[in-house]
């Protein structure tokens, strides 16, 4: 019987790690070298985020659950990151992932990347973000739009013009700023989808300074560009590390021989976790084999510490 063709993924492109003078402890003096470090992080950040590897939907998704578990956490809830995934991907098709969950949602979908029409995606977005369907005041929706088609000469003051002329429109909300900056700043950058950044790096004392902002005051954008400088190398290092766990995966490819392996290796490479479960032709049994094997090799982790329920991924 002659062999079967192999299909595996393209090889993985490699880009340089953080600067280690962007690595800074002390907060920046002025809101002047804060713009500076901001704009070199995201400087470094970009020919990650312009490249179309499905890595990038793997990494995005990793960036969003990072984002979700900080904002359940601001927000006084007790999901952490692995309780999040567990509602994610173990709940059954059309059942509500609950309030942690749909802040998830919001971030994984951000990250997925906008329509060309702004209007409908912020709008799809809504019930997410804590909002009925169609709800959101008419004024946001034309803020994103003249944000995400203006061309600022400093990117990230458009994320910052947002988040302000935001909060004035809905002073109490909290999640709909930060999503609507990392989606105006990927515009500004003309990224093919924005990346999940602020949210698990700004605080909510800061964002309590977004008023300041519209006076003229330079604190909350001081604070603004710190997140980001920050948020932008983790997301690099995050990458690399991603990368790396990718190309020890990929070398190992050849050798699988279970019916779902491309395929396997395949959403392994895109998605953030997967279950060992039936595949497209593979049993239940037969799945768990080659995720077992896929860790014994080191190339893939078992993300939950259970005997049960299980979920893997890099």
């Amino acid at each position: 019987m002659p062999s079967r063709a192999r299909i595996f993924p393209e090889p993985l492109p490699t880009f340089a790690p953080a600067p280690s003078w962007l690595r800074r402890r002390a907060p920046p003096e002025t809101v002047t070298e804060a713009v500076f470090y901001a704009g070199a992080a995201l400087a470094a950040l970009h020919p990650i985020a312009r490249d179309e590897h499905k890595l990038g939907l793997l990494w995005r998704q990793r960036l969003a659950l990072s984002c979700a578990a900080a904002l359940a956490r601001q927000g006084g809830r007790t999901e952490d990151e692995a309780t999040l995934r567990d509602h994610w991907y173990l709940r059954k098709p059309g059942d509500d992932p609950g309030p942690g969950g749909r802040i998830l949602d919001a971030w994984r979908r951000l990250g997925e990347g906008a329509t060309s029409d702004e209007k409908e995606w912020i709008w799809a977005v809504a019930p997410s973000l804590g909002h009925g369907l169609n709800s959101l005041p008419i004024e946001i929706v034309e803020l994103a739009g003249r944000h995400t088609d203006r061309q600022h000469a400093m990117p990230v003051l458009a994320a910052a013009e947002i988040i302000a002329a935001s909060g004035r429109v809905l002073p109490d909300e909290g999640l709909l700023p930060l999503w609507l900056a990392d989606a105006v700043l990927a515009h500004q950058l003309r990224w093919p989808a924005p990346v999940p950044l602020l949210a698990a790096h700004l605080s909510r004392g800061a964002l309590r300074k977004t008023p300041q902002h519209l006076e003229g005051e330079t604190v909350f954008m001081s604070a603004l560009c710190t997140a980001y400088a920050t948020a932008a190398v983790a997301a690099i290092d995050l990458y690399n590390d991603l990368a790396r766990r990718a190309t020890r995966l990929l070398a190992v490819a050849p050798k699988l021989r279970g019916k779902d392996a491309d395929f396997t290796v395949s959403v392994l490479l895109s998605e953030d976790a997967q279950a060992a479960e039936q595949g497209k032709s593979a049993s239940d049994r037969s799945s768990r084999r080659l995720f077992e094997r896929l860790v014994s090799l080191g190339v893939v982790r078992e993300l939950t510490g259970r005997s049960t329920f299980r979920l893997y991924g890099l």
